[in-house]
């Protein structure tokens, strides 16, 4: 990306982070930084500096900023029909099902727009399927889920959660939930009784930190569920497409679930896109009036989701986060006792634990964007680092060295 001239009319970050602060709900803390030009793995804030992004939009942009192939599909779209409704059949839909239905191994599609949208689908999915096929009494079927999960904001999902500043305040909560311990098989199976629907759990847990189960749990999870008569519901709508070096983070452990939840990433970076793929069986229990989305499914939507689908065809993306992961952990291992506490990574994926005793994962984060790289705090002293799958070796080598720079400034 070609740096801008800082020209009179620039508009001053200061001022337009403090009209954002007086007339935009205070929902979020950004980095004190703002954006105006992305492309590849680089953003330009609005004084014409760079930086490297190391964040990706949690994940939505894994193929970079205007990835040549997703904007030149969105524009051809734009060209034809952008939304119908789903009152209307569109050609574009049919050719998205079909593609995800390939890339995931799975039957069948529910699209529809953000990731929350997609978890909340599934849950009624799973509901209706325990009611109609495994013959759970009215109102009783419930859904096995674990701590320190995060499925989205709204209130089904927050009153699950264990983090206090998602949950506190929004009840009452709904019903039908039992949480048990991320990675501790015995405890999911002791939690499923004749009303379980469904377990519900990300492969791996991003918010939480990047959090890596160990070698095996996905295999008994699926075994596990497979026994008992329940559904598998993976959400891997941060951990999919490419982010952990294989198009999927089951696909480590060659699981495939009964509902699998795509979000982020699937839109390209360049609008709202989920999806809930499953089998035909569990599928078909939704009919004509049940669930929907005016958006979902939209002409231009599907056309985005089939051209990051050819990306994810050809295998480069996955192997490149695979090989680069290498990299990546390799260079974590160098700064682990040098500031860093420890690190999870899977693939171009990290969770780094930084000595307390040098700052939060907030202070850190503001000292590396002084620097020249965007990553995101989560829980204390942790900052999370899921760069584009498009960054090159060199860049993301520089991004380490510039980390490790920062950490010794700091002992």
């Amino acid at each position: 990306m070609t740096t801008s001239p800082i020209t009179d009319d620039a508009v001053d970050p200061a001022t337009a982070i403090a009209a954002e602060e007086r007339l935009v709900a205070r929902n979020y803390r950004p980095l004190p930084v703002v954006i105006a030009r992305g492309e590849g793995s680089w953003v330009e804030d609005t004084r014409g500096r760079r930086y490297l992004d190391l964040l990706s939009g949690y994940s939505a942009l894994n193929f970079g900023h205007r990835h040549p192939a997703l904007v030149a599909a969105a524009h051809r779209q734009l060209d034809t029909l952008t939304l119908t409704s789903r009152a209307f059949h569109n050609d574009r839909l049919a050719p998205f099902a079909a593609g995800l239905a390939e890339l995931t191994g799975l039957e069948v599609t529910l699209p529809m727009n953000t990731g929350a949208e997609a978890v909340e689908s599934a849950i009624k999915i799973a509901r209706k399927w325990a009611y109609e096929v495994k013959g759970v009494a009215r109102d009783r079927a419930r859904i096995v889920v674990a701590a320190n999960n995060f499925h989205g904001r709204t209130t089904t999902v927050v009153g699950f959660s264990s983090d206090p500043v998602a949950r506190e305040g929004f009840g009452p909560y709904a019903p039908g939930f039992t949480v048990v311990p991320f990675n501790d098989l015995p405890a999911l199976e002791a939690a499923i009784d004749a009303d379980t629907a469904a377990v519900l759990i990300e492969p791996i847990q991003g918010e939480a930190g990047v959090v890596i189960p160990d070698d095996g749990y996905l295999r008994g999870v699926r075994a596990a569920t497979a026994r008992a008569g329940v559904l598998f519901i993976a959400d891997e709508i941060q951990s999919g497409l490419g982010r952990t070096g294989r198009t999927l983070a089951l696909d480590h452990e060659a699981v495939r679930p009964d509902l699998l939840l795509l979000g982020k990433a699937l839109g390209g970076g360049l609008v709202p896109v989920s999806a809930v793929v499953g089998t035909r069986e569990v599928m078909g229990v939704l009919r004509p009036g049940e669930h929907g989305s005016t958006f979902g499914g939209n002409p231009l939507s599907a056309a985005i989701g089939s051209a990051v689908v050819e990306l994810l065809a050809t295998g480069e993306f996955q192997a490149r986060a695979e090989r680069l992961g290498k990299v990546l952990a390799a260079g974590l291992d160098r700064l682990t006792g040098h500031g860093v506490l420890r690190h999870r990574s899977r693939g171009l994926w990290a969770g780094i634990d930084i000595d307390p005793e040098i700052g939060t994962g907030r202070e850190l984060s503001e000292r590396l964007m002084e620097r020249g790289l965007l990553v995101k705090d989560t829980h204390g002293s942790t900052i999370r680092v899921a760069p584009p799958l498009t960054i090159e070796e060199d860049e993301l080598t520089g991004a380490l060295d510039t980390l490790a720079e920062v950490l010794a400034a700091q002992r």
